[in-house]
């Protein structure tokens, strides 16, 4: 008899945007299961915010290293980085700064 996980697989993707050089942010690592559970440590770790989203992890995850976000993503990937650095001037973090610069 086949053995069936309920449980989903857990997905994970790091953007990173540089205004300079980029036309929208790029996609640095991704991966599912083992990997993904490495990039959210590794964020966690440097301190940097983890956003749960599975529709855009999904996307993400799929996408090529080193490629930019298509453009149906921008609103998305806009609202976590807003987020982001609306946490970062709250607690007073100014080097980190969410775009990348």
């Amino acid at each position: 008899m086949p053995y069936i996980s309920k449980k989903p697989i857990k997905l994970a993707a790091a953007l990173k945007y540089i205004q300079e050089e980029n036309q929208a942010p790029i996609i640095i690592a991704a991966g599912k299961g083992v990997t993904a559970e490495h990039i959210i440590e590794k964020a966690k770790a440097e301190g940097i915010h983890v956003h749960e989203d599975n529709q855009l992890a999904e996307i993400l995850a799929s996408m090529e290293l080193g490629s930019e976000i298509p453009t149906e993503l921008y609103q998305a990937v806009a609202h976590i980085l807003a987020f982001v650095w609306k946490l970062d001037n709250k607690y007073n973090t100014p080097e980190r700064d969410p775009i990348g610069n």
